[in-house]
């Protein structure tokens, strides 16, 4: 039997009660073992390594999908690489503590988000829950949902300056993503 939830993009599994949770299936893009500047050790492990825009699923494959995607638009650093998000030769890399934690967006962050969501719609059966959390340190909740056309049914802010929304989609059968 495959697992009926999937979290696209884990991180450190910081939101889950049990980091293990055997229901699951937790995905991330990248793979870290480190120590964060406070001394704790901090780790990204996921089950299975791939990209939020472009997921290993079949289609209608989960009962509920967890999207957590990275906020930051600020993050110090250079590398050059090939980005697999577009044309972009030189983006930022993990630098500071935040951007190991969280990741970051980059110039393309609406064209990301709207291929994430799109995914997330795709491999999510059909009257399947999406839960969605953006933190709105660097852009506006009400830009980020212009990257899908599908309505959200509630949300709830939370947090010390209640900048982080949870929110609460659901795939209706004539929804595709």
């Amino acid at each position: 039997m495959s697992k009926p939830i999937l979290d696209t993009t884990c991180g450190g599994r910081m939101m889950w009660f049990d980091k293990n949770n055997p229901l699951a299936i937790y995905c991330d893009n990248r793979n870290i073992d480190t120590v964060l500047c406070d001394g704790r050790r901090f780790r990204i492990s996921p089950d299975i390594q791939c990209d939020f825009t472009n997921m290993p699923f079949a289609d209608n494959s989960f009962y509920l999908v967890v999207f957590d995607p990275p906020h930051l638009t600020r993050c110090t650093g250079k590398s050059k690489y090939k980005e697999i998000y577009g044309s972009l030769s030189e983006i930022p890399t993990a630098t500071g503590w935040q951007h190991i934690k969280y990741g970051g967006l980059y110039d393309n962050w609406r064209d990301m988000l709207s291929k994430g969501f799109k995914e997330c719609f795709r491999v999510l059966k059909p009257y399947g829950t999406l839960i969605f959390k953006w933190n709105e340190t660097d852009i506006p909740t009400k830009e980020v949902l212009k990257c899908t056309p599908v309505k959200p049914l509630f949300g709830h802010i939370s947090g010390k300056r209640s900048n982080t929304h949870w929110i609460t989609f659901m795939k209706l059968p004539e929804e595709r993503g």
